[in-house]
């Protein structure tokens, strides 16, 4: 089905940005990219959906590594015992002794679920646990190597992907571009200076090879 997703303003990267922009999407691919009123008038059968904020490219998580083999993401029935952030260092440590293979593939899958919500489409590393393999495979985020200094853990491992300091280009897996994977990610902020203080917090959707995997209710 072949679908525009639209909002009051476009971040490509790596192009101009565009006022009351939209993407199209057909299968996993862009097809358009423009003015709502163009990319609507050229595919006048999609289905639209309308977004506020700013649609920019997916995002890359530079911790994937960190965050899904050396964290563990507590279940919201764990709570009030752990918390609902990432737990590493000592605390990892202490739960990894008590851990089975079930539990660990739970964090695994809770942890691939709480990066789509930062908008997250790429994440680095490679994955030679096959727990953590097999999930990221059926995630469908796409696995991008580590290089250089930005797959270094220089702090406490986090889910946002603008936390190192990272600006929106230095945070994207890639430009949107007619033709590419449809990786997208959509927050309600005004503009790019606005994406760039806030980081991904404020991520309502993320279209993960054009299919919608997370939206925030």
């Amino acid at each position: 089905m072949l679908t525009v997703h639209a909002a009051p303003l476009v971040l490509p990267v790596g192009a101009a940005p565009v006022a009351q922009g939209a993407v199209a999407v057909e299968g996993d691919r862009i097809v358009a990219l423009g003015p709502y009123d163009e990319v609507v008038a050229a595919h006048p059968a999609a289905r639209v959906r309308t977004w506020p904020g700013v649609i920019t490219p997916g995002l890359r998580q530079w911790h994937g590594l960190w965050l899904l083999t050396r964290c563990y993401h507590p279940d919201p029935r764990e709570a009030d015992a752990l918390g609902d952030q990432p737990l590493w260092g000592e605390a990892f440590e202490r739960l990894s002794g008590e851990m089975d293979a079930t539990r660990w593939a739970g964090s695994v899958r809770r942890g691939l679920q709480q990066m789509l919500r930062y908008g997250t489409t790429h994440l680095a590393g490679r994955f030679n646990d096959p727990a953590v393999r097999t999930a990221v495979a059926r995630s469908g985020l796409t696995e991008v190597p580590v290089v250089g200094a930005p797959g270094i853990l220089l702090g406490e491992p986090g889910l946002d992907p603008f936390m190192e300091g990272y600006d929106l280009p230095g945070s994207v897996h890639g430009p949107l571009t007619v033709g590419s994977r449809a990786d997208l990610a959509v927050f309600d902020v005004p503009d790019e200076e606005a994406l760039n203080a806030s980081g991904a917090e404020p991520c309502v959707a993320t279209v993960l090879g054009g299919r919608l995997v997370y939206r925030r209710r």
